[in-house]
């Protein structure tokens, strides 16, 4: 029989469905037309999804179907050339495809295909007819040219150029009109794409130097079919970052009437500060200004301190409140009636906290505690159009949109601007004052913040009198306990590798000795806690015990309180782990953080394991640390740490209101640090060389 619109048909057979565009790609690339049709980097895989009706006396998926593909163009003479294939049968449902060879289809001529089903008996309309549409696309055999590069901020090869912290835009552009994105990346990142407004148009993009030194940016042009041009690089200098513009360090003696200012205009004081007080330890300040929290105690500039608060800058400043139920600012800038910006502490929640206020945006985060210092940074990135707070360091808050204001008024110092008066007056220390105009990058907000960890014990167990080895500081000795040892290579030893007769005998841990512990009342005390454990502290051992299947748990160092161990370290032979045991409170049966870190024991053999305990009082969380390194479970929440009253334990921990716990083994090297070590520093305890804070 012959259908209405011409197609042969069997009696008992339905034609194949019209192919769907949508069911038509060409390569990786949806059929489309005109403007929108593909570009490809070699000849493509033209495929279609085909369809047979289930009607055919039996289930569609049993149907076989295969595929009459068309592709026409017209060639540099105006005549028309066309090619056909047809594809092998296929279950009807699956795609169909024509895999053009090379040399099949010229390049950069618009090529259009088309296809029709056919199920042996019939075929079905072409995908170009009624509502359907040819496909389209383009054969491009030529890579774009290289990009260009250029930025006003950051010259090419130029010694050396502004800076840390300063923003540089860089625009690529490529002589190829083609190009549809450039693929960028910088030394260390940051990596990606871009795409231009218009192809063959350029792109700009920005990019903050976090590091001085040379730095070079990559960049490929892409164009519509995929191709990339060769790689063009651009090669330029970056400087340390610049010098706060206004610096008040706020350590002037005891009387003066204004603070001076290291960078910036000089700072005049209210009635209500007194200088000369104490400075946070171990940072560089040397003293600090407390301030009343009366309308006379303020700090204040007759010329503003940020220019133009428009623009990227930050403003820190070390700070320890004297109370925290009620909103206090650490320093801001006056904008005629109200505040440009404002750094502080805000109570306006359940629980106090750092704030950072500019433009109508408020971000704050952290924990702020009556007699602590806390170092603040709060900063504006005009570029982002965000403002950040970091707390001792560390980002806090989610950073916010914020618009400032162009007006710029007196820099102040304990006090916000807010209607026709001042409010929000700071009662407590300040130190440290400072502010930029331009980014602080991260790495400078943890130098500005830094604490250096000093020293406050090391014993290296090398020599012992009158039952005492020695702090190599001259602070107070490690008194042995009965059961304690120390162990030194005797002098007639032998090397076995230079005499076949020689008897070994046993290795020091570290240098000629190491203090040997029997597991029954073997101990030793450091008098004094040593180590502040409300503060933060690091504290380091070599250990190594006895027995490869220790009966129960063994401690190596504790600090006790009056009724349990403000913490300890053990081991829990159960679990196979090192442990660090610390209270939440003074008291018998009292709730535990417990950070483990699994190795198995030793059995007296080896070089032992370096443990070390770091608690940073900044961000209220403690770690283990086992030879060097912490895994991932090593870290946890300590806040509100109590502190340790009772003498440093080496070898036993509180047990009720006696000690038990006693360690089986060797112990060397013991380190007490005031401060956090960071992760580069942990490698050095315990091997022999000291860590340099450098």
């Amino acid at each position: 029989m012959t259908t209405g619109t011409g197609v042969a048909q069997a009696a008992d057979n339905l034609p194949p469905k019209q192919p769907l565009v949508q069911d038509m790609k060409t390569g990786h690339k949806a059929c489309a037309t005109g403007d929108d049709k593909a570009y490809v980097s070699e000849p493509p895989v033209l495929s279609a999804v085909l369809h047979d009706p289930a009607e055919d006396n039996h289930p569609s998926e049993a149907n076989l179907v295969k595929g009459e593909f068309e592709a026409w163009w017209t060639d540099a003479d105006g005549v028309e050339q066309r090619l056909t294939r047809t594809t092998l049968e296929g279950h009807s449902g699956d795609p169909q495809r024509w895999h053009m060879r090379e040399g099949s289809v010229p390049p950069n001529t618009v090529i259009s295909w088309r296809v029709r089903a056919n199920d042996g008996k019939a075929t079905s309309p072409w995908s170009s007819e009624g509502d359907g549409s040819v496909c389209e696309f383009v054969y491009d055999d030529e890579n774009p040219e290289k990009a260009t590069i250029s930025s006003p901020e950051y010259p090419e090869n130029v010694f050396w150029v502004d800076g840390v912290g300063v923003y540089g835009h860089f625009t690529m552009d490529s002589p190829s009109d083609d190009v549809v994105s450039y693929t960028y990346g910088f030394i260390g990142g940051p990596y990606g794409t871009v795409r231009p407004e218009r192809p063959g148009g350029p792109v700009t993009i920005p990019f903050l130097p976090l590091d001085s030194g040379p730095e070079s940016l990559t960049v490929r042009a892409i164009d519509r079919a995929g191709r990339s041009s060769g790689q063009s690089s651009y090669d330029f200098m970056v400087k340390s970052g610049r010098a706060p513009v206004a610096h008040w360090p706020l350590a002037d003696a005891k009387g003066a009437t204004s603070a001076d200012a290291e960078a910036g205009t000089d700072a005049a004081a209210g009635s209500g500060v007194t200088f000369g007080a104490p400075a946070p330890a171990r940072t560089k300040l040397t003293a600090s200004a407390a301030l009343d929290g009366s309308s006379h105690g303020y700090l204040t500039t007759d010329a503003p301190a940020v220019a133009d608060p428009r623009k990227s800058f930050a403003v820190s400043a070390w700070a320890r409140p004297a109370e925290t139920d009620r909103n206090m600012t650490v320093a801001g800038q006056d904008a005629g009636q109200a505040a440009a910006f404002a750094l502080g502490l805000s109570a306006r929640g359940e629980t106090p906290d750092w704030s950072f206020t500019v433009g109508g945006a408020t971000v704050s985060g952290g924990a702020p505690e009556t007699g602590e210092w806390a170092h603040l940074l709060g900063v504006y990135d005009a570029e982002t159009g965000k403002a950040q707070l970091y707390v001792n360091g560390h980002e806090v808050g989610t950073g916010a949109g914020a618009t400032p204001t162009a007006t710029a008024g007196a820099f102040q110092i304990g006090r916000v601007r807010d209607g026709n008066g001042y409010h929000d007056r700071w009662h407590g220390e300040l130190g440290g004052v400072r502010v930029h105009d331009r980014v602080v990058v991260p790495d400078e907000v943890s130098e500005l913040a830094y604490r250096k960890p000093s020293l406050l014990g090391h014993w290296s167990l090398e020599t012992a009198r009158d039952g005492a080895s020695p702090e190599l500081n001259g602070g107070a000795p490690l008194k042995l306990g009965s059961g304690a040892t120390l162990y030194r290579v005797p002098d007639d030893s032998c090397e076995p590798w230079l005499d076949p007769d020689c008897v070994p005998v046993p290795t020091p841990l570290v240098g000629d000795g190491h203090l040997a512990l029997d597991g029954k009342t073997g101990h030793a005390i450091a008098e004094g806690p040593v180590v502040d454990t409300s503060d933060s502290f690091t504290i380091g051992v070599v250990v190594r015990l006895a027995d490869a299947e220790p009966e129960g748990p063994m401690t190596v160092l504790s600090l006790p309180g009056e009724r349990t161990d403000a913490f300890k370290v053990r081991y829990q032979p159960e679990q196979h782990a090192w442990q660090l045991v610390m209270p939440h409170r003074d008291e018998h049966g009292a709730p535990e953080t417990v950070v483990a870190q699994l190795e198995m024991a030793d059995g007296g053999e080896g070089l032992g394991h370096r443990l070390a305990v770091v608690y940073d009082d900044a961000t209220d969380k403690v770690r283990l640390y086992l030879d060097g390194r912490a895994g991932a479970d090593a870290t946890a929440d300590l806040s509100d740490g109590w502190r340790g009253s009772g003498p440093l334990q080496i070898g036993r921990a509180r047990m009720g209101d006696g000690w038990g716990e006693y360690l089986h083994g060797d112990v060397d090297e013991v380190h007490a640090f005031a401060g956090a070590l960071t992760d580069d520093d942990i490698p050095f305890l315990g091997s022999g060389v000291e860590p340099c804070f450098c």
